[in-house]
């Protein structure tokens, strides 16, 4: 994650200092990959930028951007366009102030194009071992043995558990779940390019893969899923004339996948704005006396290397959560009622 101390330049230990916008600025997203540095003299990768205004469909780099704001708070840029810097589209392209149709490669989602195909390489490494092997060969070792490793886990110890009879159709979707969300973490916790990027840390992000979820859930219940929702075996009173039960068994088909969404969210934005606000005390005490400054450096060190082994450990758990959850779903859709 672009949550280190990499990333805060010397200009921040300014009087001015606020570690409310250095918090905001490595978790959002934006148009261009800020990598080291500010104002004239920062290292940024420009991105694409792809949008449709009044004019037409426009793409070029974001580069032609203004570094700097005018006085009405706005980056402007060629065809009448701009970045607004403030107010409620602080961050967005806007024509005439109003936001037009972007489809550009933000940071979040150049991230997310390098984290696919890195762990497609990953992926399809371990596969081509498997093909030049037979099945009484000895088991891999190293990252090929690694990779079984995490298979084996997630299928025996999640997958197979949560779905139960059947598991081996949603397998690859869950797989691809955990993999997927588990790259995008870890590669979260590298500070520079190709990492940095605050990919599970992103609302849209989540809600794809919570949607997902949500659709195969759907189309994999069976009659007595959609029974137990509308008709479930509780008092008639309960259920006629005023169907209770069923509004809230209802209501819980999409509760599942928002919590889904919410929990990754959160728990990743809520860890890459700890550990890098934890980093800022470091230029918050900067114009303290030495003392001070020593003791309060120190512990922001010691906590910020805390708060990385965490993350490390983080990185995993909200990945097997969320297949696990996942799974759980799928499972309960496609239980068989009990025959007594």
């Amino acid at each position: 994650m672009a949550l280190l101390l990499l990333a805060l330049t010397p200009a921040a230990r300014a009087e001015e200092f606020s570690a409310k916008e250095v918090v905001l600025e490595h978790i959002k997203d934006s148009h261009e990959w800020h990598v080291w540095g500010e104002g004239e003299n920062s290292i940024v990768i420009p991105l694409p930028v792809i949008v449709n205004s009044s004019t037409g469909w426009h793409v070029f780099c974001s580069s032609q951007f203004a570094h700097h704001a005018d006085a009405s708070g706005l980056r402007q840029g060629p065809y009448g366009l701009a970045i607004a810097t403030e107010g409620d589209n602080a961050g967005k392209i806007v024509e005439n102030g109003s936001p037009v149709l972007d489809l550009s490669i933000t940071k979040t989602v150049a991230v997310m194009f390098i984290n696919v195909a890195l762990l497609l390489c990953c992926i399809l490494l371990s596969a081509r071992w498997y093909k030049k092997r037979k099945a009484s060969d000895p088991a891999p070792g190293g990252f090929v043995g690694f990779v079984e490793m995490l298979v084996m886990y997630v299928v025996e110890e999640i997958i197979k558990p949560g779905v139960g009879k059947g598991y081996e159709k949603y397998t690859p979707y869950l797989l691809t779940c955990f993999f997927f969300i588990f790259t995008c973490n870890v590669m979260g916790l590298i500070p520079f390019p190709p990492g940095s990027g605050n990919v599970t840390g992103n609302i849209a992000v989540t809600f794809f893969l919570a949607l997902c979820t949500f659709l195969i859930v759907q189309f994999s219940g069976n009659k007595h899923y959609w029974k137990d929702i509308f008709w479930p075996d509780v008092p008639t009173w309960l259920k006629a004339p005023i169907p209770i039960i069923p509004v809230i068994e209802f209501v819980g088909i999409f509760t599942k996948p928002f919590a889904l969404m919410i929990r990754l969210f959160a728990n990743m934005m809520a860890g890459h704005a700890i550990a890098v606000a934890i980093t800022c005390i470091i230029f918050l005490v900067a114009t303290q006396a030495v003392a001070v400054q020593l003791s309060m450096s120190a512990l922001s060190v010691v906590m910020s290397i805390f708060m990385m082994c965490l993350e490390c450990l983080v990185c995993f758990i909200q990945a097997m959560v969320f297949t696990m959850l996942s799974a759980v779903f799928i499972g309960l859709a496609r239980v068989e009622p009990e025959h007594e």
